[in-house]
């Protein structure tokens, strides 16, 4: 059992010969202290995420997924942040020298933006991220990053994911930025083709050749 106020990683995928490995990362709160339940929403809206990436990569890929200890980033604490490098930790011990792709929903997006330069980070995907205007972007030539929004998003800005695709292009990241009209933050609009552009997008960036026939 997983002790009250610390993080927690789910595997679900983990293939004895994977070539590389996906985190992903649920959203949360500027504020909040509450402990993050595997059950709450913020939690399950990146199940079919990870469950698209597993269809994609096949036997090739491992995926797990990062329940954050609270809900809230809280500042300076930044404890989201230092959850994520501790799931990274695990992922490393587990698939030591794989390239890692990482994909996180609003705040969790805004946690993959800032791992972005971290050791074996390939790809990462932010999906409507909450960014801070004092996030100095992350990565240099050799990762890429795409950035998903809903035009009609509410909670975090499209334009600053734009301003930020252009902040990391500057400093020679493969950067995207992609913005889907009359989509919201949650991104269930569409939320089908999301999972499905996300997952391909990974797969296509961390795993060198053909695309791995399909499995049930």
């Amino acid at each position: 059992m997983t002790a009250r106020g610390t993080a927690d990683l789910r595997w679900t995928s983990r293939p004895a010969h994977a070539e590389a490995v996906v985190l992903v990362l649920h959203g949360g709160a500027e504020t909040s202290d509450h402990e993050v339940r595997w059950r709450d929403l913020a939690v399950l809206r990146l199940l079919p995420f990870a469950q698209a990436a597993k269809r994609a990569g096949g036997s090739r890929l491992a995926v797990a997924r990062l329940r954050f200890a609270v809900k809230g980033w809280n500042g300076t604490d930044a404890r989201p942040l230092h959850d994520a490098r501790w799931a990274l930790q695990q992922v490393r011990a587990a698939y030591p020298g794989l390239p890692v792709g990482v994909v996180g929903h609003s705040m969790g997006g805004r946690v993959a933006l800032q791992v972005a330069g971290d050791d074996d980070i390939r790809a990462v995907v932010a999906l409507a991220p909450w960014v801070h205007q004092h996030d100095a972007p992350r990565g240099g030539p050799g990762t890429a990053v795409l950035v998903l929004h809903g035009a009609d998003d509410r909670i975090t800005s499209p334009r600053a994911s734009e301003e930020f695709v252009q902040r990391l292009r500057a400093q020679g990241v493969d950067a995207t930025f992609e913005e889907d009209p009359g989509e919201g933050h949650a991104l269930i609009r569409h939320a089908r083709a999301h999972h499905r552009r996300a997952a391909t997008w990974l797969r296509d960036r961390l795993l060198p050749g053909p695309e791995p026939a399909r499995t049930s």
